[in-house]
Parts: C-alpha cells; sequence; structure tokens
C-alpha cells in the first residue's frame, strides 16, 4: 500500500467519530504500530485536525472535518501541475507549502480521483532554480508585502554593475526567470530586475510608503500592458536594470 493510500484510510476511519487506538489502526491497516504513530504525527503536523496522543487514541475533530473533495480530471490536473510548478520555481517557503499541499489534498480525496494523480504527466523541471534563489525570492516577496526598502549590487548583461537601493513592488516569472519590479531610488523611475542577477542582498529596516506615481498600479499602467504580458513587451516600457 502507498504511503499516500495509508493517510488517506486513517483519515477516513478517524472521521467515524469513534476513538481509535493505534493498535486498531495498525490492524486494519495491517501495519506496526510505530508506523502509525509516524503517520498520525506528520498529518498533525500538516495540518489535520486529529486529537489525541499515544497510548490514549485518536479522533477527528467533527468541526473540523472536510468533506469529500470532488474535483473534475481537468480540475485536478490545473491543481497538481500548478503545485508542480510551485515545487519547481517558487520560493523555498512556497515548495514546502506545495508540497504539504498536495499530501493534504490526495489525503482526502475518493479513491477514484486519488487514481488520477498518478496519471497526471504534466512535469515542471525546475533544475535553475537553486536554493539560494528560492531564499532571495522568499526575501524579496517579504520585503513587498512588508514594504521595506531593498538594497543590492546589480549586474546587467552587459556587465555593468551597480549598487541600488529600490522599493520593491513585485515579483514576475517570465517562464524561466524571476523579475522584481521596483521603484529605484537611483534612477527614480521604475525598474524591473531579475534576481538570478542581484548579490548581497539586504532588506533594509526602512519602510516606504507608496505614493502617486510609485505604486503598482503606477508600474502596471507604465508598461501600457496587462501584468501577464511577456518580459520583452514589458521591458519595450519600463528599463530593466
Amino acid at each position: 500500500m502507498r504511503r499516500a493510500d495509508r493517510l488517506f484510510r486513517i483519515v477516513r476511519v478517524l472521521r467515524g467519530g469513534r476513538l481509535q487506538t493505534a493498535r486498531m489502526l495498525a490492524e486494519k491497516l495491517e501495519v506496526s504500530e510505530r508506523t502509525i504513530y509516524r503517520d498520525v504525527r506528520d498529518l498533525q503536523i500538516s495540518g489535520m485536525p486529529i486529537e489525541g496522543e499515544a497510548g490514549v487514541g485518536y479522533t477527528l475533530r467533527r468541526d473540523m472535518d472536510l468533506p469529500p473533495l470532488m474535483f473534475t480530471r481537468d480540475e485536478l490536473t490545473a491543481l497538481v501541475l500548478g503545485a508542480r510548478m510551485v515545487q519547481a520555481w517558487g520560493g523555498a517557503a512556497s515548495v514546502a507549502s506545495a508540497d504539504q499541499a498536495l499530501q493534504r489534498i490526495e489525503a482526502v480525496l475518493p479513491a477514484d480521483l486519488r487514481e488520477r494523480l498518478d496519471s497526471i504527466l504534466m512535469y515542471a523541471p525546475g533544475h535553475r532554480m537553486v536554493q539560494p534563489l528560492k531564499e532571495r525570492l522568499d526575501l524579496l516577496h517579504d520585503a513587498c508585502v512588508g514594504r521595506r526598502v531593498v538594497a543590492f549590487c546589480y549586474a546587467k548583461e552587459d556587465g555593468q554593475s551597480s549598487e541600488r537601493a529600490v522599493r520593491p513592488l513585485a515579483l514576475y516569472f517570465w517562464g524561466g526567470a524571476w523579475t522584481l519590479a521596483a521603484w529605484c531610488e537611483l534612477r527614480k523611475d521604475f525598474r524591473v530586475f531579475r534576481i538570478d542577477r542581484m548579490q548581497e542582498v539586504d532588506v533594509l529596516g526602512r519602510e516606504f510608503v507608496q505614493k502617486k506615481g510609485q505604486r503598482l498600479e503606477d508600474f502596471v499602467k507604465q508598461a501600457g500592458k496587462p501584468p501577464y504580458v511577456s518580459e520583452p513587451a514589458v521591458a519595450a516600457s519600463i528599463v530593466q536594470g
């Protein structure tokens, strides 16, 4: 039995409302009690509202119980592909969340839908997204949300480098590269920076207030395109670096 199937069955048994000991669960699933303890702990860590403890028994909180997830084949494909893309190209924190989300979705899917997961043959290899870039992505996203100025050394494609202090607005993924849209304090204008060309990135303690003409909506308006257009179209209106 696959581990995902075992986790799903544990949740299904606990949904019955009766207290289940590790021994009872082990007998139902034909595994050791040690395996049950480990599986229950992992389910609790992932956010499943399982109450109880070793030697006493376990139950699933009824007020937090989830109904069976009923997705169409296309919806399930979109969810799994999206999670796989996050696993490949997301920040370190997003990757961990995508892993947990897939586990939780699989754990509560009806059996017929769980079988479809293995038949989704769409993948998103992310070999160029090394761990330091994943961590930098998290750092920059936190700076965007917290509206904190970011300082870094930036190298352009022609080899020229400069030190920048920018007001980060949003991150955009262009099918192979992440870029940061920001208001550059050096150029006094919007700029787009590839995060793989940034060095010595430091989020400063200085917060900034979004001013008219320097906001994300102003950036999009100046680009003359919606934020989901291709990188060359944006670069035509907003200078990179």
